[in-house]
């Protein structure tokens, strides 16, 4: 073990908490399952983790907006630890429904407190994607990623499609190297739909924060750690390590 300790936080409603802490421990960390709730009442602590993980699921049924609800949780029970947490040299990572919760608190894309410049929405198709897809690495700038490549991971959401509030928000992104995670097709060209599965403006599938701290994506990194995740591990030559398995890796080498 590297030393390094994740917290992997849970709510009513996440179901990706348990993938997530065996992707952390297969890249050498330490992980402890954590319910909002212990947070919020003095049971355990940010204090004591150098990585904060926010997996994917349907926290509260995604009543009012997909990840709202707990968004509005960590503010408001939790800020102080938080904003602490996020202060210092650590590490933050919302997969999918985390991602949506990191955008509706403000922490992402990071440039003024609780201001949302973007957000997650419906599926242009207007329904549940559930498939794999490619994507191209855009951008290095997020502790969680080190090389430039395609990789290959599964999305399952209803509310992934990126939207911004304005062109100059996108272009301020891009710009900044915060647009790290794009859907692409095969051979790293942008594309429409299904190679863009939601509809994203720019084709954005991660962000991350100005520090490259903070970091939310939609596809799920820990559903494909492992050669026989892959869809068509029987039939293909797949290598032994999932693509999903450097971000996890990477986040914990970036304390080393």
């Amino acid at each position: 073990m590297s030393g390094i300790s994740v917290i992997v936080l849970r709510a009513a409603g996440t179901n990706c908490d348990a993938e997530t802490a065996y992707a952390f421990r297969k890249a050498g960390a330490e992980t402890d399952l954590v319910h909002i709730n212990r947070l919020a009442d003095g049971d355990a602590s940010l204090d004591d983790y150098q990585i904060l993980a926010i997996p994917g699921g349907f926290t509260y049924g995604d009543d009012i907006s997909a990840g709202k609800i707990l968004a509005s949780e960590l503010l408001h029970r939790v800020g102080d630890q938080l904003r602490r947490f996020v202060d210092s040299d650590r590490l933050v990572i919302g997969i999918c429904n985390g991602f949506q919760v990191l955008v509706k608190m403000g922490l992402l894309p990071g440039w003024e407190p609780r201001q949302e410049h973007v957000t997650l929405t419906n599926n242009d198709s207007n329904r549940f994607e559930d498939r794999w897809i490619n994507l191209s690495i855009a951008s290095t700038k997020s502790a969680f990623l080190r090389e430039n490549d395609v990789i290959y991971l599964p999305i399952a959401h209803g509310e992934g499609k990126f939207v911004v509030d304005s062109q100059a928000t996108l272009d301020r992104l891009e710009q900044g190297n915060q647009v790290v995670l794009k859907y692409c097709s095969r051979e790293g060209a942008e594309g429409c739909y299904p190679i863009n599965p939601n509809g994203s403006m720019g084709s954005v599938a991660g962000i991350c924060d100005t520090t490259g701290r903070v970091f939310g994506l939609m596809p799920h990194p820990e559903r494909y750690v492992e050669r026989h995740h892959h869809p068509r591990w029987t039939r293909e030559d797949t290598p032994e390590e999932g693509d999903g398995l450097r971000f996890f890796r990477n986040s914990v080498n970036y304390f080393s």
